[in-house]
C-alpha cells in the first residue's frame, strides 16, 4: 500500500504518535491534515522522550518530508518553538525536509485569548478546551475572518486585515468576556519575525501530495484527537472544532478522493478522556487512579490528568466502521499488566434496553450504564516481548476478544512507550 491514514479511534491520546513513528521508516513523506497544537504526541526513541504538537511525527526519521497540510490552524510561535528543539537535536535538517502549506490558517493571540476567556466564564460548564485557541481559529476560518500564511506574503495587506480583525476580537473581550485586549504593535513586530523565518517553509502542499501520489511514493498521514473529539461524529460538543475522521485527509491535504489505501486505526488497550463529556465506561475507584500512575495518563500538552475507563468496544466498533479500518493498532497493552480481572464495555443499557451500537446522537451516553464482561489478566512483564507467541496466555485471549468484538484485525500492538517495544502483526506500507 501507498498511501496509509493514521487516526484515533477513541477520544485522542490514542498514541498516534509511537505508530506513526513506527511506519514512518517506510514511508517517504508524513501529512498532518487536521488539528493544532493542542494535540500532541510523545514519543521515546534511544532513551530520549520528544512531543511533538504540530510537526508530524516522521520528523525523527532522516530523509523524510514532513507536511503541514492546509485543513490544520497553526500557532505560528508554538511551531517555531518546535522546529528549533528539532533543529537543535540533528533533526528535520535537510534542505526541503518540512513543508508548510500556503493555505494552512494562523492561530493568532487573540484566538487563544478568546478561549481562555470563554472558559473561565463558562466556569463549571466549561468544554474543557486546551485553550490553545484552536476552536476560535476554526470558527474565523469558517467565518472567512482567518489569516493563513499566504497572507504574510504581502505584509502590508496582512497587517491591514489584522487589524481590521482585532478591532472586532478586541471589542468582543472587553465588552463580552471582560478579558483584556491584544495590543496591535506588539502582535505586528511579532509577526514579522515570524514571516521572515517561515515563509521559506511555505510550500503548495496539496499539490506536492499530488505529485507524489502520482509518482508511486508512500505516504502517510498523520490525523489529531480521536475520532469521539470529531465535530460531526464525537460526543458533541464536548468535541475539538474540526473532523477527527480519516475522511479529513482529502480536504485538509489535496488526497484526492479515492486514493486512500488504508487506515489504520489507534486504541489504548483501556479508554481514557480529558476535560468534561460523557464517558461510559469510565473507572471511578482507585483502580482508575492506579492505571493513570502506570500509563502516565497526563496531557502532552497540557499536563491535564486523564479520566481511566475500560476498552469500549461499543465505541471502538462506531469509530472503526466510521474510517473503514484497515486494522488495529493497541498501545499500551503493558499497563494491564498485574490486573486481575479486565472488564471490557460490549454493550450499553438505558432504561431497560440494550444497545450493542452506539446510540442515535449519542444523547444518553452521560446516563447509560456499561454493560461489561470479564476476562482473566496475567501478572508476567511484558518487558522485551515482541511477538503474539511470546505474550501471556491471558493477553493473547484479551487481544483476540477485542478483534472479535470490533471485527477489526490487530496490526500493531504496544507493549511500551519505547519505539523498539512494539509487536508489528502487519505493516500496511509492507502488504
Amino acid at each position: 500500500m501507498k498511501t496509509v491514514a493514521v487516526v484515533g479511534t477513541q477520544w485522542g491520546d490514542e498514541g498516534k504518535g509511537k505508530i506513526v513513528d513506527l511506519l514512518a521508516a517506510d514511508a517517504d513523506i508524513v501529512v498532518r491534515f487536521q488539528g493544532g497544537n493542542n494535540a500532541a504526541h510523545t514519543l521515546v526513541v534511544d532513551g530520549e522522550k520528544f512531543i511533538l504538537r504540530l510537526v508530524p511525527a516522521g520528523a525523527l526519521h532522516p530523509g523524510k518530508v514532513c507536511v503541514i497540510g492546509n485543513g490544520t490552524v497553526v500557532d505560528p510561535f508554538a511551531l517555531l518553538e518546535e522546529l528549533d528543539n528539532l533543529h537543535a537535536r540533528a533533526y528535520l535538517s535537510g534542505e526541503g525536509s518540512f513543508k508548510l502549506s500556503y493555505d494552512a490558517h494562523i492561530v493568532m493571540p487573540y484566538p487563544r485569548a478568546i478561549d481562555r476567556a470563554r472558559e473561565a466564564r463558562l466556569g463549571k460548564n466549561a468544554i474543557g478546551t486546551t485553550g490553545f485557541g484552536i476552536g476560535p481559529a476554526y470558527e474565523d476560518k469558517v467565518a472567512r475572518t482567518g489569516l493563513r500564511f499566504a497572507d504574510l506574503i504581502d505584509f502590508r495587506s496582512f497587517a491591514a486585515k489584522l487589524e481590521r480583525n482585532l478591532v472586532d476580537k478586541n471589542a468582543y473581550l472587553k465588552a463580552v468576556l471582560k478579558a483584556k485586549p491584544v495590543k496591535a504593535d506588539d502582535l505586528l513586530a511579532q509577526m514579522k519575525v515570524v514571516r521572515k523565518r517561515l515563509t521559506p517553509y511555505l510550500a503548495d502542499t496539496a499539490s506536492y501530495v499530488q505529485s507524489a501520489v502520482a509518482a508511486g511514493q508512500r505516504i502517510l498521514f498523520e490525523g489529531a484527537h480521536g475520532a469521539m473529539l470529531d465535530i460531526d461524529y464525537g460526543t458533541y460538543p464536548y468535541v475539538t472544532s474540526s473532523n477527527c475522521l480519516a475522511s479529513a485527509a482529502f480536504t485538509g491535504s489535496g488526497l484526492p478522493p479515492g486514493k486512500l489505501e488504508a487506515v489504520l486505526g489507534i486504541s489504548k488497550a483501556y479508554a481514557t478522556r480529558v476535560g468534561g463529556g460523557p464517558f461510559p465506561s469510565e473507572i471511578k475507584s482507585s483502580l482508575g487512579k492506579r492505571l493513570r500512575e502506570e500509563g502516565d495518563e497526563f496531557g502532552s500538552a497540557t499536563g491535564r490528568p486523564r479520566r481511566i475507563g475500560w476498552f469500549d468496544a461499543v465505541l471502538a466498533r462506531h469509530a472503526l466502521r466510521l474510517n473503514a479500518a484497515w486494522g488495529l493498532a493497541l498501545t499500551k497493552l503493558d499497563v494491564l499488566t498485574g490486573i486481575d480481572p479486565i472488564s471490557i464495555c460490549v454493550a450499553y443499557e438505558h432504561r431497560g434496553h440494550r444497545y450493542d451500537e452506539m446510540p442515535p446522537g449519542r444523547m444518553a451516553l452521560d446516563k447509560i450504564r456499561p454493560v461489561c464482561e470479564e476476562l482473566p489478566g496475567w501478572s508476567e512483564s511484558l518487558q522485551g516481548v515482541r511477538s503474539m507467541n511470546d505474550l501471556p496466555a491471558a493477553a493473547r485471549r484479551y487481544l483476540e476478544r477485542i478483534s472479535e468484538l470490533t471485527a477489526v484485525p490487530l496490526a500493531i500492538v504496544g507493549t511500551g512507550a519505547a519505539r523498539e517495544a512494539t509487536i508489528m502483526i502487519s505493516n500496511p506500507f509492507l502488504c
